[in-house]
């Protein structure tokens, strides 16, 4: 018996499987490698977060001097050592930029085939930016108190807060994705709201295509991401609206497309109460039925709620695929939260809230 030829078809056959597996190996190394290093070191920061009794602590700093002495050995402290005034305006100013420090930290150490999402990302304060300006104009206020030192488009809007004139304003302007939107705004056809939505649908568009252009888990997870902040900001937006009493034609231009609830029934009903009640077939609608009846008293109480949730969802994304961007994303958040919670305290120490109360109430913030 001959066993050139099956000793071919064996080779051919081994051939094949051989070249699978390092396939497939070089796939996963691929996938997942370069997630190792930017992971362990986010994991090593989240250690670094303040803890509740962190917090209890600087409740108890009475002075916002005092405050910032007190964040001297923590991370925040290279951001708070410009300060030169104690007020609630320069921290928080300081903290914005720690938060925006930590987006431009995951940009240089995530893969390059995600890091553009948090470029993206840092393109809010563009249009944080960009509508206070146009506000503080409008209302005949000084711009510049009202710039934030962070953003892409930090010059140009350093140059539209010393514009003379709402024409000099778009001129700056040109050739950027708001010079549409604000000329629209000079004509007339939108509102100053208006206006501001439509900065926002851009952004939260431009993460949702960067989101969809993606493949596999980075896809899931970062288009997870944005629609959830999407429902987030639709949700406050229509409740809000329906507890001023406004119309649903004017609800509806204030809403940014994408999110994963079905929004009209929310607009098209009578009152908050309805509103609420339509959310609850959603899949907030634990979230709602949780804080329902502080809800109707506090908006901002399902503020916190969502946030809370967003944040365990990450959490979720992260357990279910330990080596991506839910990593960094879920970090974000976290940070974020942590952010919240510094500034409430400075607000409440410069209001002069005796401790044991500025503890009961930023024990409430998500």
């Amino acid at each position: 018996m001959e066993t050139g030829p099956i000793s071919a078809i064996l080779d051919t056959t081994l051939a094949i499987i051989f070249t699978w597996v390092g396939y497939k190996t070089a796939a996963i190394v691929w996938k997942y490698t370069p997630y190792s290093y930017p992971n362990a070191r986010i994991n090593a920061m989240e250690a670094k977060l303040l803890s509740e009794q962190r917090f209890n602590e600087l409740a108890e700093s009475r002075t916002l001097q005092n405050f910032v002495v007190n964040l001297e050995d923590t991370d925040y402290r290279d951001y708070l050592t410009g300060i030169s005034t104690y007020n609630v305006e320069e921290i928080e100013r300081s903290l914005e930029r720690a938060l925006a420090g930590t987006y431009e930290l995951m940009i240089k150490i995530l893969p390059g085939r995600v890091s553009p999402f948090f470029r993206l990302m840092l393109e809010e304060w563009d249009v944080r930016n960009v509508t206070s300006v146009v506000k503080a104009k409008f209302r005949g206020e000084p711009a510049s108190d009202y710039v934030m030192e962070i953003g892409p488009m930090l010059p140009k809007v350093k140059a539209m807060a010393e514009a003379k004139s709402p024409e000099e304003m778009l001129v700056i302007l040109e050739g950027t994705p708001y010079e549409g939107p604000y000329q629209r705004l000079l004509l007339g056809e939108i509102s100053i709201q208006e206006f501001e939505t439509e900065l926002y649908r851009m952004h939260y568009g431009k993460l949702l295509s960067y989101a969809l252009s993606k493949k596999n888990d980075e896809r899931v997870i970062l288009e997870e991401f944005v629609r959830l902040r999407i429902d987030r900001t639709n949700i406050l937006t229509v409740l809000r609206a329906k507890a001023a009493g406004m119309d649903s034609e004017k609800i509806k231009s204030l809403v940014i497309p994408g999110g994963s609830v079905k929004l009209d029934p929310l607009i098209h009903v009578e009152d908050l109460s309805m509103a609420l009640a339509e959310l609850d077939s959603t899949r907030y609608g634990k979230v709602i039925r949780d804080v329902r009846e502080e809800v109707e008293k506090d908006l901002s109480v399902l503020e916190r709620a969502l946030d809370k949730y967003i944040l365990e969802r990450m959490g979720e994304l992260t357990r279910f695929y330990p080596l991506s961007v839910a990593t960094p994303l879920g970090y974000i958040l976290k940070r974020e939260r942590e952010i919240r919670k510094l500034r409430a305290i400075a607000k409440l120490i410069e209001d002069g809230v005796e401790p044991e109360r500025i503890k009961e109430l930023v024990g409430d913030v998500a």
